[in-house]
């Protein structure tokens, strides 16, 4: 029950930091949702930082884990906005500008996460 309050907590500041960053006011002079793809990149680094501590740790609380990885992190990134957005792109007739957010999502993303353990590797 205890990992579940942590989750929930966690997924409650994640969220909340999401929205204080929708917030910011930032001039999208493009159709790119450069907020959401900030969002994301952070959140990925932020998590590969999560499970590379805690994979070379043994000494991490082990409450801190799914409170971070999961209600942190799961309540911060958005990927179910990405998709939406996504969604919306192509439906809007911009099928360029979508596959460059989707592949640039995934890659930078997924770089964001090896960075972080390479990081913590050292």
């Amino acid at each position: 029950m205890l990992d579940c309050l942590a989750v929930a907590l966690g997924g409650a500041i994640g969220s909340v930091l999401r929205y204080l960053i929708g917030l910011i006011p930032v001039k999208e002079q493009f159709l790119f949702p450069i907020k959401t793809f900030a969002i994301n990149v952070i959140g990925c680094f932020v998590i590969g930082l999560v499970a590379a501590l805690a994979l070379k740790s043994n000494n991490l609380n082990p409450k801190l884990v799914p409170f971070l990885k999961v209600g942190i992190c799961g309540g911060f990134t958005t990927f179910s906005t990405f998709a939406l957005e996504s969604s919306n792109l192509l439906k809007n007739g911009h099928a360029g500008i979508a596959a460059l957010y989707m592949f640039l999502s995934i890659a930078v993303g997924i770089s964001f996460v090896l960075l972080a353990e390479l990081i913590i590797k050292k």
